[in-house]
């Protein structure tokens, strides 16, 4: 072993300061011993350069797995985001068709109210007018309940319009929380490495 101090300049100056040469060499022996089997410990909790390596291996192997499950995952997460919307979208489209198919019947309705009406009214004609008069009511009130349909049609369609876009927002911010938990867990891993 190397020692780091000059044995022998110690055991001379504690015999300048009144010390004998044999109760100086005996101190500087003990003082020896004891750094000896401080390295000792000291040597037991260190690796080699062997051992550092072959941890660091490890360490970026098991980061590499990491990795290669992160990347897994991510495209799975996609994938499921990328279908669901499609779902979602081929229901909105299903529900608008619909609605589209009840406005048309609502209006094949009204049209053919409208034209009954029309030839009635060419029929009555010829009755009093106090007749007329609660015939036109009748046709206000069923112009108002149109209105009305339309107008029900007209919410229920910005309604699903508000639906879809909510949904969109659940989409991204979804995907913005898995991709910062993804940097998260990279930046934790790259940091434990360095």
């Amino acid at each position: 072993r190397r020692l780091f101090f000059d044995t022998h300049a110690l055991v001379c100056l504690l015999e300048e300061n009144g010390f004998t040469t044999q109760q100086s060499e005996v101190i500087v022996s003990a003082l020896v011993k004891i750094m000896d089997s401080n390295l000792d410990v000291i040597y037991k909790d260190m690796v080699t350069k062997v051992q550092q390596e072959i941890a660091l291996q490890q360490v970026m192997s098991h980061i590499g797995g990491v990795k290669k499950d992160m990347i897994i995952l991510e495209k799975s997460e996609f994938s499921a985001l990328r279908s669901e919307n499609e779902k979602i979208k081929l229901e909105l489209q299903q529900i608008k068709k619909q609605v589209m198919d009840e406005i048309t019947k609502v209006r094949a309705d009204n049209k053919l109210n409208l034209n009954l009406e029309k030839s009635r009214v060419k029929e009555l004609e010829t009755i009093p007018i106090a007749l007329f008069c609660c015939f036109v009511f009748q046709h206000a009130q069923q112009d108002r309940a149109l209105t009305q349909t339309d107008r029900k049609i007209d919410t229920e369609v910005a309604d699903l319009k508000t639906m879809l876009e909510s949904h969109k927002l659940d989409n991204i911010k979804y995907l913005a929380g898995s991709v910062f938990t993804c940097l998260t867990v990279a930046l934790g891993f790259y940091r434990l490495w360095i």
